[in-house]
């Protein structure tokens, strides 16, 4: 008896029932075309700042799926120089943060590209610089070997694991890659939102590489998404709408991939999520058209580079108060010089003194709610 869809006879015939998914899908196709309508209408620079914004979440998120945290500034910094943008505070980052953004920007500025195992092998050398996953070593750009046993998802203490999959055998997967490639860069008459979470679903089912298959089959999915959309622009975040339910998320991937190759309800979940991932966008807009606004209102006032720099910095999430001292930790200045700063953007109408006082003095910035 098969255990797992990939074990079925018919695998990877994969069939869903049209009617059911035709409602849903033509809302979340409208909802995709307003969104796009509607960052059309920003404008150049601010259609930028909220790329910016969403994929660095998109990152930090896709990632988070998988238990490991980025550094936020790293991630926002390397995004920003790869898409020609100069920002505040921009810090150098690690490898391993420069090779997540390499791949995701490579699923989704080249989406007309098509998928070949040379650029998943490229991508998954990207996830892992070192060659290791953590302490372990794994095979790096190359199917994995299945040399310690069979690729499985595990939980539960050493000794009670339960095993909730179990990929196909390392020997098949030349022939699985083959198959799944060959039909990611077919093109027929199923539509392209649908192929995003069907090739997320055979991909992972497939789980082809020691480490980061989660990570790659969302780029994958990724790159599917900005096709349907013909646009390399990113302004919403699948990973992160996944990350907000990563317990629904591995529930139906493992009910799918122990059921039939019926996958409706993996369809149906899929978009309902890139349903609620367009929600969330508003978030998104709302943080890039706050900090618009906020320059606009001071448009015709002079400021220096050093204020510009720190402002900015608040602008972009600044975490806590504001006070002298980590005025002149940003501005990279003396505290007096931080005082003076402070003082002149009083002055300007771009900050406020907050009501407590003394060594308790902190700043806001003027008419922005956080």
């Amino acid at each position: 008896m098969s255990r797992f869809i990939h074990q079925l006879p018919e695998w990877p015939r994969f069939h869903w029932n049209q009617e059911a998914l035709a409602g849903t899908l033509a809302a979340v196709r409208h909802k995709q075309g307003r969104l796009l309508g509607r960052m059309e209408a920003l404008g150049f620079s601010l259609r930028k700042e909220a790329e910016l914004e969403t994929l660095t979440l998109d990152v930090l998120k896709s990632s988070e799926i998988e238990g490991e945290k980025l550094n936020a500034e790293q991630v926002r910094s390397s995004i920003a120089r790869r898409l020609g943008l100069d920002i505040a505070g921009a810090v150098p980052a690690d490898r391993d943060v420069e090779g997540v953004v390499e791949m995701m920007l490579d699923a989704t500025q080249n989406f007309a590209q098509p998928l070949t195992p040379e650029r998943l092998a490229g991508w998954h050398a990207a996830l892992f610089p070192t060659g290791r996953s953590g302490m372990r070593k794994i095979t790096v750009g190359g199917w994995r070997t299945d040399a310690e046993g069979p690729m499985q998802v595990v939980s539960g203490p050493l000794g009670k694991e339960k095993v909730h999959y179990e990929a196909p055998a390392a020997a098949l997967l030349g022939r699985e890659m083959s198959r799944f490639t060959a039909w990611a860069n077919e093109t027929d008459s199923t539509d392209l939102v649908l192929r995003s979470a069907l090739a997320h679903l055979w991909f992972v089912t497939i789980h082809p590489f020691d480490d980061g298959n989660g990570r790659i089959a969302r780029a994958i999915a990724d790159s599917l998404l900005a096709k349907s959309e013909n646009s390399a622009q990113r302004f919403y975040s699948m990973s992160a709408q996944i990350r907000q339910e990563r317990k629904a998320y591995y529930d139906i991937l493992e009910r799918t991939q122990k059921g039939t190759l019926d996958v409706t309800p993996w369809l149906e979940w899929f978009l309902g999520c890139l349903d609620r991932a367009f929600d969330r966008t508003e978030t998104t807009l709302a943080a890039v058209l706050r900090k618009a606004r906020f320059w606009e209102r001071l448009a015709a006032t002079a400021i220096n580079e050093r204020q510009r720099r720190v402002l900015n910095r608040m602008l972009e999430g600044f975490q806590g108060k504001l006070t002298s001292t980590k005025w002149a930790k940003l501005g990279k200045c003396s505290h007096d010089t931080a005082l003076r700063d402070i003082q002149c953007l009083i002055d300007k109408g771009a900050l406020v003194k907050n009501p407590a006082g003394g060594r308790s003095t902190s700043y806001s910035l003027k008419g922005i709610e956080r």
